[in-house]
């Protein structure tokens, strides 16, 4: 089902000192120590659109890490996505300095209620002029339940159930609640919004209810762009009806092949074109002029990376304490009630077995997605030769020593891969839907289930028809 495409590249990171690759902030040129300060996030986000990348995906975790040795003293002590800050609040400073820069914001459902929820991304897709993504998650920190009052989390595919729930009713307060034409803004007859043109959204279900009007009126978008990240058997359903743009990892080509497929099939099944949804890959870039420099800049990083903290992080992602195993001990499949996608691919999906030594370490054995270090021609090849084999459509960048890595992309490598055509050389016009999906208007498309919940006027505007089949 391959095709040819322009590659589509975000920068991922996260509010907090540390993000996947544990102890980086201890660089001496990594300025993640200033995560809470808006002059550090505005020049990342200028550094972004000047780089032409689609958006900047951040990441949120609600919770401590604390399963690595039942304690949340290591992730403390190295800062292993803790402390962590509320990303939402970031948007609107960077959307301020950017024109075309997608912003694509974590939020966990879990603990949202979709009343609240709705009105705050409304909020900001219109203060971005639609450029706002939702990364749909559930959560899976234990740790995150007992601060909000729980004695644990709930269950893997139970979290999933009531995901549906929400996205029903948040469906209902974006697409269905006001009407194309209810806001007037008519001064001459002092009439701003035609109350027979918004409706009361009810919403009665087994997890949320709702009963009131929606509070902000439509954004750009109506409802952000979608992304999320699950990949187990239950994520896979649930993305291939709800998702337009999905964040999957596999550390070789096969396994994130096999993931792209079963991605797309679902979506088929789901009654929705398997290119509907943008598929990228994480990956971990170092590039330099040269590869020698690369070799010797990866050398420079790996010094600094923490391998406890390493461990707490990944402890937390997978539910399993590694700090009961020792370095040379393969990972074996546990079942649990966190990232089950992650244990899959270190286990049952891996070519080779995978040590706990291994994961701890900045290396091509350590990344759970593609690993490329070499001068911007390297890269080049490597990122291209990964979305022809896997069907990728294109790769979320780990955050390594910021901001000079991104510098280092943008200045290196995208000029190579323009000089390919397999990226775009300006943005075009519109919202982020209407960049990623060209030619599809602001709106979601017309076979996405939350359009069902749409004025039927508003549903014939759409046109249906594919318009980007050659990406």
């Amino acid at each position: 089902m391959t095709r040819p495409r322009e590659l589509r590249i975000n920068a991922f990171n996260m509010m907090a000192p540390s993000h996947n690759w544990g102890g980086l902030w201890s660089h001496p040129r990594d300025q993640s120590i200033n995560y809470n300060t808006l002059d550090y996030w505005v020049d990342y986000a200028r550094t972004a659109e000047r780089g032409l990348l689609d958006g900047i995906f951040l990441a949120e975790v609600f919770g401590v890490y604390d399963v690595y040795g039942n304690s949340a003293d290591t992730a403390l002590a190295q800062a292993i996505q803790l402390p962590n800050a509320e990303p939402t609040l970031l948007v609107s400073a960077m959307a301020l300095v950017t024109r075309h820069l997608g912003f694509g914001i974590t939020a966990n459902l879990t603990y949202e209620h979709p009343y609240q929820f709705a009105r705050r991304f409304s909020t900001l897709d219109h203060l971005s002029s639609g450029r706002i993504g939702w990364n749909i998650v559930t959560g899976y920190l234990d740790s995150g339940a007992r601060g909000m009052g729980l004695p644990k989390n709930h269950a893997h595919d139970d979290r999933y159930d009531a995901a549906e729930d929400f996205l029903a009713a948040v469906y209902k307060l974006w697409e269905g609640s006001w009407q194309p034409g209810a806001v007037h803004r008519d001064r001459a007859t002092g009439l701003f919004t035609d109350p027979s043109k918004v409706h009361r959204v009810q919403h009665q279900a087994a997890h949320f209810k709702v009963d009131g009007i929606h509070l902000a009126e439509p954004s750009p978008q109506r409802t952000p762009l979608l992304y999320q990240a699950g990949t187990s058997k239950r994520g896979r359903v649930f993305a291939a009806r709800h998702a337009e743009a999905i964040f999957l990892n596999g550390q070789t080509r096969p396994v994130l092949a096999r993931a792209v497929r079963e991605i797309r099939e679902a979506a088929k099944d789901a009654g929705r074109d398997p290119y509907d949804i943008r598929l990228f890959a994480g990956a971990t870039v170092i590039v330099a002029p040269t590869q020698a420099e690369a070799n010797d800049l990866l050398a420079d990083y790996a010094a600094h990376v923490d391998q406890a903290g390493q461990l707490a992080l990944l402890s937390g992602w997978a539910g399993i304490d590694f700090s009961t195993y020792n370095p040379d001990d393969p990972i074996r499949y546990v079942e649990s009630n966190a990232i089950q996608s992650m244990v899959e691919n270190f286990t049952v999906r891996s070519e080779r077995p995978v040590r706990i030594g291994d994961l701890a370490a900045l290396s091509r054995a350590g990344a759970r997605s593609p690993f490329v270090v070499g001068s911007p021609q390297d890269v080049a090849d490597e990122l291209i030769a990964w979305a022809d084999e896997t069907d990728v459509d294109g790769f979320n960048l780990l955050r390594l020593v910021a901001p000079e890595s991104l510098e280092a992309f943008v200045d290196l490598v995208v000029p190579e891969l323009q000089s390919r055509g397999v990226y775009k050389t300006a943005y075009r016009d519109g919202t982020l839907r209407e960049k990623l999906f060209p030619g599809r208007g602001p709106l979601l498309h017309a076979t996405h289930p939350g359009a069902r919940h749409r004025d039927p006027a508003l549903l014939r505007q759409l046109t249906p028809e594919r318009t980007d089949a050659a990406e």
